[in-house]
């Protein structure tokens, strides 16, 4: 173990052997730090916060503070990370609440940069990236291999789907499809076409990303249609795809309603 004689860790955290604390950071009663975890200097670890291993937290980070919510009355709440992610300095990550799940969730390898807020009872999934001081309202959803853009602001209970590009500065009130581009501030909110740079760097083959253009095109460049018949006629016309079967699902289960306005196509 690598602790710094300036930092502060209680009795009560358990901490593996092999993490290592910087200058003046502090590891408070109910914290869990797993195996080859760096905790940078001035940050502080709270609360019952559990971090699996490997997890690079940079300075002056907060984890695991209580939510900002009038009607946490300091109940018994969590925040669980996974493992491999890099979470840079200034980053703020607060627990759930009762009237949420409860517990606020990180995956594996995800990448928050600089100033980035993730607020109570969201669930990030797995090698997402969050750029610098991109924040999350309280019980947002963000998929899998998601990227948000700097400085933009997730409405509370709004998802993000896997794959999802959302452009800097951009302002988030409705759901964002999967495998998509989308950019612009509440109802100027735009989607300008499948992301097929990073379906491509993930590994997708031509022929999904061939199909989910072609249920893009239907779902989202054919107003005459309403969006149940889109739809359907997507699933129609790109049969056993369940790339398309997963994006027509998502604004199916869709609670906010989902971004479907076009912009200016990416070609």
């Amino acid at each position: 173990m690598n602790i710094h004689p300036t930092a502060i860790i209680d009795k009560g955290a358990e901490v593996d052997n092999s993490v290592t604390v910087g200058p003046y950071a502090v590891i408070e009663k109910g914290v869990s730090l797993g195996a080859g975890c760096v905790i940078g200097s001035h940050s502080v670890v709270t609360g019952d916060t559990t971090l699996g291993e490997r997890n690079i937290i940079g300075p002056f980070s907060t984890i695991g503070a209580p939510p900002q919510d009038l009607k946490y009355k300091d109940e018994k709440t969590r925040l669980v990370i996974g493992n491999d992610n890099r979470i840079r300095e200034y980053v703020s990550i607060h627990r759930g609440t009762p009237g949420g799940n409860g517990v606020t969730t990180l995956g594996n390898h995800n990448l928050l940069m600089a100033y980035v807020h993730i607020a109570h009872d969201c669930t990030i999934g797995n090698q997402a990236i969050m750029a610098n001081a991109a924040t999350l309202g309280g019980h947002v959803e963000i998929g899998n291999r998601a990227t948000i853009g700097g400085l933009t602001a997730i409405h509370q209970f709004a998802r993000v789907g896997d794959y999802a590009y959302i452009g800097g500065m951009s302002g988030v009130s409705k759901d964002v499809p999967p495998y998509v581009i989308m950019a612009g501030i509440r109802n100027q909110m735009k989607v300008s076409g499948i992301n097929r740079i990073g379906l491509k760097r993930s590994g997708f083959s031509p022929e999904a990303i061939k199909s989910l253009i072609r249920a893009y095109k239907i779902i989202f460049r054919t107003p005459e249609l309403l969006l149940q018949e889109a739809l359907n006629r997507a699933l129609e016309e790109n049969p056993g795809s369940e790339e398309v079967a997963h994006l027509v699902e998502f604004f199916r289960t869709s609670k906010r309603s989902v971004v479907r306005a076009a912009g200016e196509e990416d070609e």
